[in-house]
């Protein structure tokens, strides 16, 4: 039976834990319309279920390679106003009230970042690799990351995901706060399940106020870095050479050669 939000995601209970699945082969790239499906299913999960808690996991070796900025995609043929309409399916991923667990199979990189950054906590495989390489295609950070990765794991840190673009892997993603929780890669789906279950088995009131407390205006604080930074800075980018260098050069697999405009 076909899916009520899209071809590529799923909604499962397992008691009061809301299990949301995404596959969008082959890397689960961000897209408008994937993110809209997702951003749907978590507005479903809540009115229409008793869950407590979601857990995000994704089919695959990858969690989420970012978004695509080839021109065979929605991203590439609509420009800056696909990237606009990606990022308010972000603020209502970031607006979903329910505590939310990730499973981190593989690489999240970009978009795919900030998208595993919309939980409360990671759960990681010893594969997982999280990746802002925004200054690889030559590019501004986006999807809210340049508020919510500093938040998460330091100014210090953050900078120097942002400003490398290196890889991190999960054992060093743990030490830093990344992640709450690494195991082999057999164990990711129940180990997340398991700590949104234990989430799940607190008083439900306590724990949406408590919640709140620590990042009710997450959203609204991603809305404004997206709109007065982020995408401001995205869209001068776009309109460079270094920036048509460094798509070619990542898609290419080789170190960008650019020239400063």
């Amino acid at each position: 039976m076909r899916s009520p939000f899209g071809e590529h995601v799923t909604v499962t209970m397992d008691g009061y834990v809301a299990i949301v699945t995404f596959n969008r082969p082959p890397h689960n790239f961000v897209s408008v319309d994937f993110l809209r499906n997702l951003a749907d299913a978590m507005d479903s999960v809540e009115a229409e279920t008793k869950a407590r808690a979601i857990v995000l996991q994704a089919d695959g070796k990858t969690f989420s390679a970012g978004a695509d900025f080839s021109p065979s995609t929605d991203v590439g043929i609509s420009g800056m106003d696909a990237v606009r309409a990606v990022y308010n399916q972000a603020v209502r991923l970031f607006g979903t009230k329910l505590p939310i667990v990730a499973a981190i199979q593989g690489a999240a990189v970009g978009a795919g970042l900030g998208l595993a950054l919309v939980a409360d906590f990671r759960v990681a495989s010893p594969e997982a690799r999280f990746v802002a390489n925004f200054v690889k295609l030559s590019f501004h950070p986006g999807f809210g990351l340049t508020h919510t990765l500093p938040r998460l794991i330091g100014p210090q840190r953050a900078s120097l995901m942002f400003l490398t673009g290196r890889r991190i892997k999960a054992e060093e993603a743990l030490m830093w706060g990344l992640v709450e929780q690494v195991v082999p890669a057999q164990e990711l789906r129940p180990a997340t399940l398991r700590l949104a279950a234990e989430i799940a088995a607190n008083g439900p009131l306590a724990v949406a106020a408590t919640r709140n407390t620590l990042r009710g205006k997450l959203s609204a604080a991603v809305q404004a870095q997206l709109d007065d930074v982020e995408y401001l800075e995205q869209a001068r980018l776009r309109e460079t050479e270094d920036f048509r260098e460094g798509t070619r050069s990542v898609a290419q697999r080789r170190p960008g050669n650019f020239v400063g405009r």
